[in-house]
């Protein structure tokens, strides 16, 4: 196991009889079941948007549960900040996939976006017509995603940024991503660390990371990879020629999937041009769901629930859900083997290094906006988010127990005003 002594470096204490607990727990098989459990327990609770997903991410598959190390948790959020798509679903999809394979991508898949999903086609049933962005209890939920990034952006800062030259490349990636915001400052952030990291951070004999168990083989990356390019390049056509509405349903949505960089709210203006300008709903009708997506747990990119149940009831809802996603999952898919390849290669350290420094001062800068700068109004919002964040870091409360925690103190907050 001499190949995984870096990787488990902070864990020394955690040996008994010779074995690492976590590099034993790591290094056996999970079971798609096990995947389930963890992704419905973070698809029912975790608010806040993508950059708070991740920090949900951390504290139950690399902290809590140690599936994965911090570096290799790095790694797959840098690969999936360069991949179209929504980024923290990838993220769950591939920890899913290290860890059970195909059924326990799917697992993740399915456990992460059904709970939003539900409820964003009740939303279209019942609840298109109700206010429900500025109620007290969703500002609170907006309070905790503050204190679970913050945390995140601490552990990691510690671990990946923690000497001069790492720490001034978090810094200005941060800086940068605050006063360049776009769809592809990211990926051009990302890549511009990893050259100066290449270039600026010493030399040495390099260091080997954890190497992924990645459980299926480069034709099966090489088959994701023809799928995705065959759908895009085919659907329109399909869509063309067919005379049916479902055709071009699965057409929008996994176009809209395949394309956007940057996820989360970036989306909203392709699947407006999508939606609303063929006719399949108004504008009022959208925005209603859009703020419904707003007020629940999981990724925003579940909104194609809400919009797929509108066009087409619930197989509509099914169709548009599973189209969006499919794009992410064969990218995952088509990536991770050659991604795993690259990164294990000591002469690539020093370049994963300046990433892994430039995803912390990406999330250093998604903790000030969209996050700090839409839920800190007040003094007492700020109380809230400081006492969730002790929560967290001094009594270590599982951050489900913190969200509701928030909710309540949100809605408290909203009726003292």
């Amino acid at each position: 196991m001499e190949k995984d002594r870096d990787g488990f470096r902070q864990n020394r204490g955690d040996w008994a009889g010779g074995t690492c607990a976590s590099e034993t727990q790591r290094a056996r098989k999970g079971s798609a079941l096990e995947v389930l459990k963890v992704a419905v327990r973070l698809g029912l609770t975790s608010f806040g948007g993508p950059v708070a997903h991740l920090g949900y991410y951390r504290e139950e598959c690399v902290i809590r549960r140690k599936w994965l190390d911090e570096k290799t948790y790095a790694d797959l959020v840098a690969l999936c900040q360069m991949l179209p798509g929504p980024a923290s679903s990838q993220v769950g999809m591939a920890i899913g996939l290290i860890r059970a394979g195909f059924p326990g991508a799917l697992a993740f898949w399915t456990g992460f976006t059904l709970p939003s999903a539900l409820a964003l086609m009740a939303f279209a049933c019942a609840l298109q017509g109700i206010q429900i962005k500025g109620t007290g209890w969703v500002h609170g939920l907006l309070v905790v995603a503050v204190a679970v990034v913050a945390r995140a952006v601490w552990g990691m800062a510690r671990g990946l940024a923690s000497d001069r030259l790492r720490g001034t490349i978090a810094v200005l990636s941060a800086v940068v991503a605050v006063l360049w915001q776009s769809a592809l400052s990211q990926v051009l952030i990302i890549a511009s660390a990893g050259v100066f990291g290449w270039i600026l951070l010493p030399k040495g004999p390099g260091r080997e990371a954890s190497p992924l168990r990645i459980p299926f083989s480069r034709r099966a990356a090489w088959i994701a990879w023809g799928l995705f390019f065959g759908l895009l390049f085919l659907l329109p056509l399909w869509r063309e020629v067919a005379s049916s509405r479902w055709p071009a349903i699965l057409d929008s949505f996994y176009r809209t999937g395949s394309l956007v960089f940057g996820g989360g709210h970036v989306v909203l203006p392709l699947l407006e041009a999508e939606v609303v300008s063929p006719g399949w709903m108004t504008p009022d009708q959208f925005l209603a769901g859009y703020g419904a997506a707003q007020a629940v747990p999981g990724p925003l990119f579940t909104f194609a629930a809400y919009l797929g149940m509108l066009i087409g009831g619930w197989p509509g809802a099914l169709l548009a859900t599973v189209s969006i996603f499919f794009p992410s999952f064969l990218l995952i898919v088509g990536t991770l083997p050659f991604w795993d390849r690259i990164r294990t290669r000591p002469e690539f350290q020093r370049a994963l290094d300046g990433i892994h420094a430039a995803v912390v001062g990406i999330l250093s800068a998604a903790l000030y906006d969209p996050l700090w700068t839409e839920a800190i109004r007040t003094p007492w919002d700020f109380s809230l988010a400081l006492m969730a964040f002790a929560l967290l870091m001094i009594w270590k409360v599982p951050p489900w127990a913190v969200v509701l925690l928030c909710a309540a103190g949100g809605a408290l907050l909203y009726l003292c005003g």
